[in-house]
């Protein structure tokens, strides 16, 4: 799911990761690979946020790559796997 700036602030909030720049030379690659997506990259890898409330609420991190080394120069593209990172997207009113 592409996250909105309040949803982003938020995410940030909950989850030590950085955000890739939607400008960054390699989005059209990761939009083609997974879908438009915010992407993030943290010390296990490449990850998203997908809904888990159909009200789109919450969401969970989802790793879809996974560092090739220590160094964190590369990234190894498997299934993706649902961590068990909660991020609350939207406050209920």
């Amino acid at each position: 799911m592409k996250l909105s700036s309040a949803q982003l602030e938020r995410t940030l909030g909950q989850f030590e990761a950085r955000p890739i720049p939607d400008d960054h030379p390699l989005i059209p690659q990761l939009n083609d690979l997974f879908g438009e997506h915010t992407f993030f990259l943290d010390s296990h890898g490449l990850n998203i946020v997908e809904p888990v409330e159909a009200a789109g609420l919450s969401g969970v991190v989802v790793n879809l790559a996974s560092w090739s080394d220590d160094s964190q120069s590369g990234l190894e593209v498997h299934e993706p796997k649902a961590t068990d990172v909660v991020i609350t997207l939207e406050l209920r009113h």
